[in-house]
């Protein structure tokens, strides 16, 4: 047998054994009364009496948080997860104004900016973190394959890092404290119908092709849309951007003209502002072509409709990926045994069951490594590696999405991170962006 062979093995079978073995360790360390240790993986930290009287509140995206996540956390960890889902502006209104109520807030690296300016967040501890080290430096040194990450937008590199626990200053570079730990994330693009189109479609001035006026739509999530747009404006030649993730008001005016032009000659069906939407849009065949989310791309293909996410790598400085990234952070109330917990919690999460669940509906984990511990060979090979499936390929759910020979759009996860063109941020003209949206909305 191949080393690879040995590895998926062993992987498999640490895949069946560990969430009852986390468990064990748990409820044995309890039972002996253990005092609280580091809050890693295989450490110890919480009392009998005191498991079932511990809640962690995990609050933001449906995305991001999952209830499905969320319970197969409490039922390793043997004490309570909630999961409370809200939009991104409810979300990052709730940690402001209420920060008391939230113990994990799911925040992207700008909310992040946001949260650490406010007070809201106490720094997470390195060296409490087990996996650490195994982050792919996308994350903990903005490179990846030994190229630097886009900083056009808030990569999640510049929103890492500040100097001590209750620092409100994010800092550049490495050090021992984290404003949030990442914990999913993907690379977006624009979903189309082959069937409908004809032929491949591989850059985002497609998005603005006369060819399917009418059958067309946008994102109506103005701080992304706007950049959806950027990159079609500049794909097409309309607009050369400094930094489409923070546009001057000149450039929002060239973009958001465009748009009002391309809408006043009928080229959009529709905005869209949830995946439902989105996926109802492409399956009934009303739009042919829009900005997508990769797992909306997988639903319309589950209803036996093709779809196909368009591979927009980067060529002459232009197309490229729109990166996205969340991450939990920890709340600043949080102390003791509550706050051992919450590091329970986040090590949970890097140690490989919610990095295979989120991946077979199309989002990566920051550690891949402990991810492929619980996934087959031929899923980690599809959706990581950009393989053929060597047979049907499932969601979290058990549904079945792909058959066998079928490829991940846009290959591997390298082919789609050596090509991120920006990543969704706030601009500092953030107000005038989202006065001028609105008049897109409205002409």
């Amino acid at each position: 047998m191949s080393e690879r062979g040995k590895k998926h093995d062993r992987s498999r079978e640490i895949s069946r054994t560990a969430p009852v073995s986390r468990r064990a360790v748990l409820k044995g360390a309890a039972a002996m009364g253990a005092a609280a240790g580091a809050g890693v993986i295989g450490a110890p930290v919480i009392w009998a009496q005191e498991i079932k009287d511990i809640e962690l509140r995990h609050v933001g995206v449906s995305y991001s948080v999952v209830k499905a996540i969320g319970d197969q956390a409490q039922k390793d960890l043997g004490f309570k997860v909630s999961m409370q889902n809200l939009d991104t502006s409810a979300a990052i209104t709730r940690f402001v104004t209420q920060p008391e109520s939230v113990d994990i807030p799911d925040l992207e690296g700008w909310q992040t900016k946001v949260a650490v300016a406010r007070g809201i967040l106490q720094g997470i501890e390195v060296k409490r973190i087990k996996e650490f080290d195994n982050i792919l430096p996308i994350f903990t040194k903005g490179e990846y394959e030994a190229k630097k990450v886009s900083r056009q937008g808030i990569s999640p590199y510049e929103a890492m890092y500040i100097e001590s626990k209750e620092s409100t200053k994010i800092v550049e570079g490495v050090h021992d404290w984290m404003t949030f730990m990442p914990q999913v994330y993907n690379a977006d693009s624009m979903g189309y119908r082959p069937d409908l189109i004809g032929r491949p479609i591989t850059e985002w001035k497609e998005l603005f092709n006369p060819e399917f006026k009418g059958k067309a739509a946008i994102l109506d999530v103005p701080n992304i849309g706007i950049m959806d747009a950027a990159l079609a404006c500049e794909s097409r030649g309309d607009v050369t951007y400094k930094n489409k993730g923070n546009m001057t008001r000149e450039e929002i005016d060239k973009t958001i003209d465009v748009l009002i032009a391309l809408k006043k000659q009928g080229h959009f069906r529709a905005t869209w502002t949830t995946f439902d939407q989105s996926v109802e849009l492409m399956a009934a065949g009303e739009i042919i072509i829009q900005s997508m989310w990769s797992p909306a791309v997988a639903a319309v293909r589950v209803k036996g409709i093709p779809c196909i996410y368009a591979p927009v790598n980067i060529k002459d400085g232009r197309e490229g990926y729109r990166g996205w990234c969340n991450g939990m952070g920890l709340a600043r109330h949080l102390t003791g045994k509550k706050l051992d917990a919450a590091y329970e919690y986040l090590n949970w999460y890097y140690s490989g069951w919610q990095g295979a669940f989120v991946a077979r509906y199309g989002y990566y984990s920051p550690v891949p490594k402990t991810a492929a511990k619980f996934m087959t060979e031929n899923e980690y090979g599809y959706w990581y590696e950009g393989k053929p499936a060597t047979d049907i390929i499932k969601d979290p759910y058990g549904v079945v999405m792909e058959q066998p020979g079928a490829k991940r759009d846009g290959g591997s996860i390298v082919d789609r991170f050596t090509n991120i063109s920006c990543w969704n941020t706030v601009m500092d003209e953030n107000q005038y962006m989202s006065r001028r949206w609105n008049e897109f909305k409205s002409a």
